[in-house]
């Protein structure tokens, strides 16, 4: 039997790219923002449906699914409650309503009891009581569950990211399959975005729209010129730092307005990587941060992934976040690929 899979939290499509690369078909996409449809649609051959996911009912879902398939049910509630880039949303602690929405999913699953469950998130989730109860609810349910924090250049994507992965089957064990790549042989920022044409800051390539870079101001232009790949603002002279580098509190962020270093992956991508001050993301060799085509390389996205046409301008800001927070594409193939082989393991595909 084929499978199909319901993308919960779907973005513009990061974890549906990378199943339906594994062979899953995906019939649709459910997410809040409405700005992630052009992009989820005229790259993916799935509907999306601008819903909250509070609001929707199993038996929605179980219509959409046809007869003689295996149902799967995937999704990445939005992390930023659970993350340790966060700190607002984690001095609201639980009070913040996404904490809410992994319980929105586990209750889709009480209701729908699909085949296969996914769910990818940041670490951290893994010592909430919200994950607890998710995993709690799907060995009540009957489903094998395998989670683990899972290290994304071991699938290959260009960045050095780590993310929480749960599979659960209903057919019996299942697990994600072995690393692809090792520490020797990672996909690089060089070999990820060496081949961009080069651009100056605050151009835009004639040839992709999405590969255009911020504008740096003067002084800032001084500091990326002074800076060195994997170097750090300890590099500048004495006039071109920062107050706060200056101060006690200052010296634990060495990272911010560093150069990304050739021939390593990637430092993870935030929603804000389009800016040279919001970590080290100034490019490797070029005196400006990296485009919005580079970051969605380093995501993983194909070169050719569509974000805007001139029929759907979006600002720098929504794309940033767009591509900030998408499931990086490898990551769902290599979770496609991990339930593919489970369900030919088990006789059903």
């Amino acid at each position: 039997m084929p499978c199909m899979a319901i993308d919960l939290f779907c973005g513009i499509g990061g974890l549906t790219k990378g199943l339906s690369l594994a062979g899953i078909d995906v019939l649709a996409g459910f997410d809040i923002d409405g700005s992630c449809q052009f992009a989820y649609e005229v790259n993916n051959a799935a509907e999306f449906i601008c819903e909250d996911v509070t609001n929707i009912e199993g038996a929605e879902l179980k219509r959409m699914y046809p007869e003689n398939t295996v149902r799967a049910l995937v999704g990445c509630a939005p992390c930023q409650p659970f993350s340790r880039y966060s700190s607002r949303y984690r001095k609201k602690g639980h009070t913040d309503n996404k904490w809410k929405l992994l319980y929105s999913f586990e209750r889709l699953v009480r209701e729908t009891l699909p085949d296969i469950v996914s769910m990818e998130n940041v670490p951290n989730l893994i010592h909430e009581n919200v994950f607890e109860d998710f995993v709690r609810t799907l060995n009540e349910l009957q489903y094998e569950v395998e989670y683990q924090v899972v290290n994304c250049p071991d699938y290959g994507v260009p960045q050095h990211r780590k993310r929480l992965v749960l599979l659960a089957s209903r057919f019996g064990e299942i697990h994600l399959i072995p690393p692809l790549y090792d520490a020797e042989h990672y996909i690089t920022v060089r070999d990820a975005i060496g081949h961009l044409q080069p651009i100056e800051a605050g151009e835009i390539c004639p040839n992709d729209i999405l590969h255009r870079s911020s504008a740096l101001s003067a002084i800032n232009m001084e500091r990326i010129q002074q800076s060195v790949p994997g170097g750090t603002w300890r590099d500048w002279d004495e006039n071109l730092r920062l107050k706060c580098h200056k101060k006690e509190s200052g010296t634990t962020f060495p990272s911010v307005y560093g150069r990304m270093e050739w021939d390593e992956p990637s430092p993870t991508m935030t929603t804000q990587f389009y800016g040279y001050g919001n970590g080290r993301f100034g490019h490797p060799e070029q005196n400006r941060a990296i485009s919005l085509r580079e970051g969605a390389i380093l995501q993983s996205f194909p070169d050719d992934y569509v974000f805007i046409d001139e029929q759907h301008p979006a600002k720098k800001r929504e794309l940033g976040t767009h591509i900030g927070n998408a499931v990086p594409v490898e990551l769902g193939r290599a979770i496609g690929m991990s339930i593919q082989k489970h369900l030919a393991e088990m006789g059903v595909n």
